[in-house]
Parts: C-alpha cells; structure tokens; sequence
C-alpha cells in the first residue's frame, strides 16, 4: 500500500492559504496543516514530517521563508520546498535558489500550475520510494558475499574510499556519522566529507555495532561523537540529526554506556 503524499502550507495570508488547502484535498493530496510562521512550520514538520513544503517567501515574523527552508535542511529532513512568492526580483531568486527548492510559484497561485508542480513533484517522490524499498529488499536478499563494495574497501579499523581519482584511507574512530543519499553513502568525518557507492545497509552491517548506530532510516551515527540529545534530533558538532522515536531508548542505554 503506497502511503498518501502529505503536504504542509506555511502562508501567513490566512485567506490564500485556506485556498490552497481546500484545492490541494481537491486534488487528492493530505494537508497535514496550515501554519502561518517560519517557527511553527519547523516544530510541525519535526511532528509530522509532510512530504511536501508549499512556502510561502515573505512570511511575518523574526524568519521568512528562506531561512526556513535553511533551517529545515540543516535539520536533516528530506522534505520537497516548493516557494510560493509574490517578489520576482533577482536577488530574492538567488537567495532562495541556494536552498535547492523543487519550484517556484508565483502569486496569485494558477490552480492548473499547482497541479502540475505537484504532479512532477510527486512523481519524484514516488520514485524515490521505489528505489528506497527495492534497496532495502536486495540488502535483505543478499548474502555478505554477495555484496558489491565498488569504490570502497572495509578492514576491521578502517575504510578505504575512492577520492579525487586516490583510494583514501578513514580511520572508523574519525567517522562522525553517514547519510544515504539514494543507492550511495555520503561519510561525514571531522575534516572531509566522502561518497560511497555502497547503501548504507551495508555499511551498517560493517560497521561496529558498539561504536555506531542507526537512528533514522537516512542516518548512521558514532554514538561516542554525539553532543546532544533531544526528543528529535540528535547533534553532532553544529548539524541536528533527526531521530526516530522507536531509536530514542536504546540510543540512550547505549549513550550511559559510552
């Protein structure tokens, strides 16, 4: 069963909004709420986790949107940012093109392009489901031998990594946590960053299970590198690591024990 496709409106012109919200339950889609500041978009999107973000740019309030959206990758969730926005100007754009936004939707908002926005939106959403669930039953399926390193190596301490055309060695203890990103890995140390075309299935089962832990479907940590700890999210220098709540307790047992 492919669950329904859960969409956030933060519009702080509350009759725009309730326009929207009524068009998008036209259309088929979940409006999991209708929030009309950057501050509550953050704290509904760590509850709730919409798959979608329609935001509006110039919100009311001590963040706009752009810092919202700055704020809602830092924390690690993957949801898609579609910028509602009645400013064309060129500098707004460059601002809020470095948050990587799936599109941008003028005001007043045509209903037939918020249709096709969400359509091309969704179908990469859907995509990357496929491709999530088909990773994880070929990881269930395939046996240690079987499995492909490509372009790295694992040895008891260490981990060899392709690296600007050089296999480049990383000590495990240096590893501060690793994010999937689609079918590869990407190795978060305190000094570099490195891909790995391997999921991270893989390198969980690797891994040592003392030193690290999974604590999101996206997210392996180094427990003994954790600073902080919240109901949500977990911090390891400056970068909020969502958590999810079934992970919490046991990550706290073995956080005493570190």
């Amino acid at each position: 069963m492919i669950n329904p496709i859960t969409i956030l409106v933060v519009e702080d012109e509350m009759i725009i909004a309730a326009k929207i919200s009524l068009r998008l339950t036209n259309l088929g889609y979940e409006v999991t709420g209708i929030v009309p500041r950057g501050e509550e978009a953050l704290l509904h999107i760590e509850q709730n986790a919409p798959d979608i973000v329609l935001l509006d740019i110039n919100l009311k309030g001590s963040i706009d949107g752009i810092d919202t959206a700055t704020q809602i990758i830092k924390s690690g969730n993957q949801c898609v940012i579609i910028y509602l926005t009645a400013n064309n100007d060129e500098a707004t754009f460059n601002r809020a093109k470095t948050t990587r936004p799936f599109a941008f939707l003028s005001k007043p908002i045509k209903p037939v392009e918020l249709q096709r926005t969400l359509e091309l939106c969704v179908e990469r959403i859907l995509k990357k489901r496929e491709i999530e669930e088909a990773e994880d039953t070929s990881t269930q399926e395939s046996s240690p031998s079987e499995e492909v390193q490509a372009d790295g190596e694992f040895l008891s301490d260490r981990i060899f990594v392709k690296h600007k055309d050089k296999m480049v060695k990383i000590f495990v203890s240096d590893i501060l946590y690793i994010a999937a990103e689609r079918s590869y890995c990407q190795i978060f140390t305190k000094k570099d960053e490195y891909l790995l075309s391997v999921p991270l299935k893989n390198v969980e089962d690797k891994l040592l299970k003392a030193q690290f832990m999974r604590i999101h479907r996206s997210y392996l940590v180094n427990i003994k590198e954790i600073d902080e700890m919240t109901d949500s999210h977990v911090y390891i220098g400056k970068r909020a690591i969502p958590i999810n709540s079934s992970a919490k307790e046991d990550l706290f047992k073995r956080l005493q024990r570190v």
